[in-house]
């Protein structure tokens, strides 16, 4: 692959970008479902690519389609690889210029909400799994590890999705990428959708505490642009130009975390050959990979968070700033978002429509009953305004459930922000991309059998509900004390 393809290919990626932006400023029907410009642009790079406007150039006699569509095959080529590489810096940016607080106090805070978290991850697994054994495997003959898939798509998000592509391949099963991607779709606008019906069903019906009534968003909100009066933070110099530019030192510093993440990978990898992985080893005859289908993502936020952490005890936590962390963040699922959907495989979702739909319909209901029955039994206080935010992570992105939190507390009057941040610092290290979400599929294609995530997701399932049932009754009942109530505290 030449420089310049390389090069223009990426340059066609900003300008899909722009396009997919300057539909959500001008459509109203996209404004209302506040679907991202990432996921705009990324269908309209897989209509003007192979898949759809490709399809074309057979019928109408225009050969010069046929390699790409308005594209061509290298660009697609390019694209489809860039998923598997910026999901890494994806993960490797969500601790890093925040600084890790004491468990002890989060914990105080933090209980039922990581509950419910938990609850939506190994929840997930649960219901697909037991859909694999039921019903797609005897009805559909469907492998069931393909359950897995909706918490890897509704959990994870596209970003997972993607990231997991070169796993799936190595396990053989390189349908399972563009499966999840479409099931991601499915449930991040779903989520949108759902996550606003259900705050203003709680608005009508009194649930709510923080707000009275849903106000229409403003003209800026619909079409995602700040007005001229709107003060955001961007982040702030942590160095000196003279000496290094501010993104320069961020960027190199996530690079260090992935290559910490990637020397991590490389040492389980060593440890498991020596013991179990090549054939003749210390305790397989025959060889076992397990560590090898680990993606490395979750270990290269393992490689931040070690970065961090020595950046809290040294006394340099100010070397860092998080915002300028979610920018590169922010930039990098953007461009992985856009290039995952317009590589997708219409034919692959076409042989497997059946398990697509079932897999689709069971997560959003499972999700929609967790938010509407449970979540307000193990959550004693605020549990809307708490529970849409893990609502709308556990099907799409972080980014959905904190929008919809910005809709059901927008001044940060209840302690919902605050929580959800601290449970991400348990959360995010297993579910949702994490070593959990790593490791399920590996390991049951490794062992052959589906019971060995399926029985420890359905125990963690079932005491992450228990509890948190206790920590309601313990709360309501007077014994022990919830978080602070800033809505009382205002007024």
């Amino acid at each position: 692959m030449s420089p310049e393809v390389v090069g223009f290919a990426i340059v066609l990626l900003a300008s899909v970008m722009l396009l997919g932006k300057y539909v959500r400023v001008k459509v109203p029907f996209v404004q209302k479902l506040l679907l991202p410009s990432a996921i705009i642009a990324g269908f309209i790079g897989l209509i003007v690519g192979p898949q759809v406007i490709g399809r074309l150039g057979e019928p109408l006699g225009w050969a010069w389609l046929e390699d790409g569509g308005l594209l061509t095959s290298g660009i697609v080529d390019i694209w489809a690889e860039l998923p598997g590489l910026l999901i890494s810096v994806v993960f490797a940016t969500l601790f890093l210029g925040s600084r890790i607080p004491s468990p002890v106090r989060v914990a105080k805070l933090v209980g039922p909400q990581l509950s419910i978290g938990v609850a939506y991850g190994s929840g997930q697994y649960v219901v697909g799994i037991l859909l694999g054994l039921l019903v797609l495997s005897p009805l559909l003959g469907v492998d069931p590890v393909f359950g897995a898939l909706i918490e890897i798509a509704f959990e994870g998000g596209h970003g997972t999705a993607a990231g997991m592509q070169p796993a799936f391949e190595d396990m053989g099963i390189p349908e399972a990428t563009d499966l999840a991607l479409a099931i991601a779709t499915v449930g991040l606008v779903s989520g949108i959708v759902i996550g606003i019906a259900v705050i203003n069903w709680g608005v009508r019906t009194g649930r709510t505490r923080v707000i009275k009534n849903v106000s229409e968003q403003s003209k800026s909100e619909l079409r995602g642009l700040y007005s001229d009066d709107e003060r955001v933070s961007t982040g702030r110099m942590t160095s000196r130009p003279g000496s290094i530019e501010p993104l320069t030192l961020h960027v190199a510093v996530v690079g260090l975390a992935i290559i910490i993440g990637w020397l991590i990978l490389e040492g389980l990898i060593w440890i498991e050959n020596q013991l179990w992985g090549l054939p003749g080893s210390v305790w397989s005859e025959e060889g076992l990979t397990l560590l090898g289908y680990v993606p490395l993502f979750p270990l290269a936020m393992i490689g931040g968070v070690i970065i961090q952490v020595i950046l809290d005890r040294t006394g340099n936590t100010s070397l860092l700033d998080h915002e300028t962390m979610k920018r590169i963040q922010g930039l990098s699922l953007d461009i992985l978002i856009v290039a995952a959907l317009a590589t997708i495989s219409l034919d692959v979702i076409a042989s497997y429509w059946e398990t697509f739909l079932i897999l689709s319909i069971a997560g959003i209901l499972f999700c929609a009953t967790i938010l509407v029955y449970f979540t307000p039994r193990i959550i004693p206080e605020f549990w809307l305004e708490r529970g849409i935010a893990d609502f709308g992570q556990s099907m799409g992105v972080t980014a959905t459930g904190l929008a919809l939190l910005r809709v059901a507390d927008p001044d940060d009057e209840s302690p919902a922000l605050e929580a959800f941040g601290y449970k991400q610092l348990f959360f995010e290290p297993f579910f949702g991309g994490g070593l959990i979400t790593a490791l399920s599929i590996p390991l049951m294609v490794a062992t052959g059998s589906v019971y060995i995530v399926l029985i420890p997701m359905a125990v963690l399932f079932i005491a992450s509900l228990v509890a948190g049932r206790i920590y309601y009754k313990g709360v309501r009942s007077g014994r022990w004390s919830g978080p602070p109530a800033k809505v009382d505290e205002v007024t």
